[in-house]
């Protein structure tokens, strides 16, 4: 039988309306939403109504997230359908760690809220991040070393690789970018995460995380710091997560080697479902974000399943 992983979607690909498929027509996604419109009320109608400036802000894209994402799960364990192993790119990996029983629902919902406030304190427009295509990334890895404050920090595919930091020096390191063959996209965020801008935030989230109940996953989740399944106390790789790189392209490349053939991405969004294409074009890759989805998904993999 397919092993199956649980991939959560991260910071981009955010819109009013998500998740409110789950929240009609799943008990269990319903559950998850109105708990968390007890601890922070206000955030059903930013998730289902926007408006969509309310939620480019981060402290407000993270919380609103980490609910589209988990429902997204919860509504696919309703059908049956359930996840061997997980991974989330960047704050994807808050609800994989709730899907994997590190953290319960509410308390990573909180979580996730605090770790949206502090990088959402930092960020500036004057930061931002760039998504570099087309070049390998030796080349942008060298490109951004010109430059005092830019940084490579995600490493998402074959050919694409973002870098982060400061935006009048991202703009230079784009031409440089340009010049060498490649092409660099502005992403929709706003702040330089995943670099050194971001130290502080994740010094005051190290300190809130020894304040919060947390377990060994009860399936293996997959860390971006370490591409690897979480070991030892689930703070310590949490705590590191939002100050350095998301290896995702080594993450994909584990999990097919430790027996995962169909993805699942579950959230917003397509992002990651064409990432893993490309990394890994032999496994199978699904996208989740409603109801309709499930019902293809489930029924292409009973398709597949022995008579």
């Amino acid at each position: 039988m397919a092993r199956i992983a649980f991939v959560f979607s991260g910071q981009g690909a955010q819109h009013p309306g998500m998740g409110e498929d789950f929240y009609n027509n799943s008990e269990s996604a319903k559950a998850l939403f109105d708990a968390a419109e007890e601890l922070r009320p206000g955030t059903k109608e930013t998730c289902f109504s926007g408006p969509e400036d309310a939620l480019k802000q981060t402290a407000n894209t993270q919380p609103c997230l980490y609910l589209a994402d988990l429902s997204a799960a919860l509504a696919l364990d309703e059908a049956g359908i359930k996840a061997d192993a997980v991974a989330g790119f960047s704050l994807g990996e808050l609800p994989a760690l709730a899907y994997a029983g590190a953290f319960t629902k509410e308390t990573g919902f909180a979580v996730t809220k605090k770790r949206g406030e502090l990088m959402g304190a930092v960020s500036t427009p004057d930061t931002a991040m760039y998504a570099v295509l087309k070049l390998e990334n030796s080349v942008v890895e060298d490109i951004c070393s010109h430059y005092a404050h830019v940084t490579p920090v995600n490493y998402n595919a074959p050919g694409q690789l973002v870098i982060s930091g400061d935006k009048a020096e991202l703009d230079e390191a784009a031409k440089e970018v340009k010049a060498a063959g490649g092409r660099a996209l502005p992403l929709a965020v706003s702040g330089a995460f995943h670099s050194p801008y971001m130290n502080e935030p994740a010094e005051a989230f190290s300190a809130y995380l020894d304040t919060v109940d947390a377990n060994a996953p009860a399936i293996p989740v997959y860390a971006n710091y370490t591409a690897k399944p979480y070991e030892g106390a689930v703070k310590d790789t949490l705590s590191v997560q939002m100050n350095h790189p998301v290896r995702w392209e080594q993450t994909v490349r584990n999990m097919v080697s430790d027996g995962i053939s169909v993805f699942i991405e579950c959230g917003v969004g397509n992002t990651l479902t064409k990432l893993i294409s490309k990394i890994a074009p032999d496994t199978k890759v699904f996208k989740c974000e409603t109801m309709e989805e499930i019902a293809a998904i489930k029924a292409a993999l009973s398709e597949e399943e022995p008579a």
